[in-house]
């Protein structure tokens, strides 16, 4: 505990609020790198891995990125079944 205290204090920021900003940034981390996985967007997954942004990043592929491509696909594969 004394290594993330001394983290807080050179941050400037109380222990309790810079735990929170952990939380939701791991949160938001793991559901990308979850949702890109399963996309197989290999790229995307690497860029989750190693460039934190405090889940803005995250927030904005599931909410935005992640939904082109899958709205694409779909649009496609629809396209497809109706000249069947």
């Amino acid at each position: 505990m004394d290594y993330i205290t001394l983290i807080s204090e050179q941050l400037g920021i109380p222990i309790w609020s810079f735990l929170i900003i952990l939380a939701w940034s791991q949160i938001w981390k793991f559901l990308a790198l979850w949702k890109s996985a399963r996309n197989n967007s290999t790229l995307w997954f690497i860029i989750f891995a190693l460039v934190n942004t405090v889940g803005i990043l995250e927030i904005l592929y599931l909410f935005g990125f992640s939904r082109m491509k899958t709205n694409n696909f779909r649009s496609k594969k629809m396209r497809k079944n109706r000249r069947k």
